[in-house]
């Protein structure tokens, strides 16, 4: 089975390509298909759609449901360009709540009205509801791109409104009150002190090993080479930073150092104890469980909330992180600084979260006046 390809446009293309004969009939039938990118691009989706109806898998975009198209997209972009965490979102959010409303509606006839009504009748939270507008919204923006529909009609609906979520921030007194319970806790101790002097995540915390750790430079610090992940489907994985200021460098204040030095005394004696022996420390986790397991996050978040129970708080484990920022933004750590040492991918990531702490800076003017100098 051939096809030809023609360009119909800059980034535009047209397969035509024969489809065997009509049952019916027995008149051969033509295909057409409007492809969209560069000529490589359209030559591999024109081999992958000629591929499909070979093997007798090939769907009409006329009559491709958007559940059709969901399992398609799923299979071969999600799967291919996102974590497995982020993968396990999508298809809950597909499943449960996107699939029952518009899943019957050919993906050439959804009108921004389907999804108007979608999210006016969702009963979830207003957060779910914007998480589920983008994920339609990135969906269609790939139909689009693949010449499956004309224009993404997610573009044409306002994104429901969410409030800000005020970001947890312990005080001193609470982190006082937590590290007291935790003085019985040895090893959750250490992580959360890690984890308020630091400003790591949760994954990235017990992905971290003995290797990445330096207590001897002119500068303490730690190396983040990768986060732990866990799925229903996959179980515990090891992941690489999702972007590549995730990958960084952070040194450590004194007080971390004799927390990590004191962690890893105690994890050597518990080794010798349980006549493990001694290893190659390197790739020995800093934060594994008591027999050198891997510890999930699941399970240390767990930790965690009976941990600030007892404290009489509510708080989440990724307050900690927002802590620490909160502290270099008051200590008056500049914006850039602080992006790179949370690891986000820029500091407008950290402005969007943390932009209300930064204090208006009143020495402008004066600054200005000092630029004119002895002008008049």
């Amino acid at each position: 089975m051939k096809g030809n390809l023609t360009r119909r446009g800059r980034n535009s293309w047209r397969l035509k390509f024969e489809a065997g004969a009509d049952p019916a009939s027995g008149a051969r039938v033509t295909k057409y298909h409007t492809l969209r990118g560069t000529r490589r691009e359209a030559e591999e989706q024109a081999a992958k759609i000629i591929a499909e109806h070979a093997g007798g898998l090939y769907v009409d975009p006329s009559k491709q449901t958007f559940t059709d198209f969901a399992a398609h997209w799923e299979a071969n972009w999600a799967a291919k360009n996102v974590s497995a965490k982020t993968l396990e979102r999508y298809s809950e959010l597909i499943r449960i709540h996107i699939i029952p409303s518009i899943g019957s509606i050919p993906i050439q006839r959804l009108h921004a009205t389907n999804l108007q009504t979608l999210y006016a009748k969702l009963p979830v939270a207003p957060r779910t509801k914007l998480h589920i507008h983008r994920l339609v919204f990135l969906m269609l923006r790939h139909a689009t791109q693949w010449g499956v529909v004309q224009r993404n009609v997610a573009s044409l609906v306002d994104a429901p409104a969410v409030q800000d979520k005020e970001i947890e921030i312990l005080s001193p007194a609470e982190i006082a009150r937590v590290l007291e319970v935790l003085k019985d806790h040895p090893w959750l101790h250490a992580i959360v002190m890690v984890a308020l002097g630091t400003g790591m995540r949760r994954g990235e915390l017990l992905a971290l090993r003995w290797k990445d750790v330096d207590f001897d430079g002119a500068k303490p610090a730690l190396r983040v080479e990768q986060a732990l992940e866990e799925t229903a489907k996959l179980g515990l994985q090891f992941k690489s930073p999702k972007t590549k200021h995730g990958r960084r460098t952070i040194t450590l204040p004194t007080s971390v150092v004799a927390v990590l030095r004191e962690h890893l005394k105690a994890t050597l004696e518990r080794r010798l104890m349980l006549g493990q022996g001694k290893i190659d420390m390197g790739d020995l986790l800093v934060f594994a469980t008591w027999d050198n397991k891997i510890q999930s996050p699941n399970g240390m978040s767990k930790k965690w909330r009976k941990a600030v129970h007892a404290a009489k708080l509510k708080a989440t484990f990724h307050s900690l992180r927002h802590t620490h920022a909160s502290s270099l933004i008051a200590a008056g750590v500049d914006v850039l600084s602080i992006s790179r040492r949370l690891g986000h991918g820029s500091p407008a990531i950290t402005l969007g979260v943390y932009g209300h702490l930064f204090k208006p800076d009143d020495r402008a003017a004066t600054a200005i006046d000092e630029l004119f100098g002895g002008v008049k």
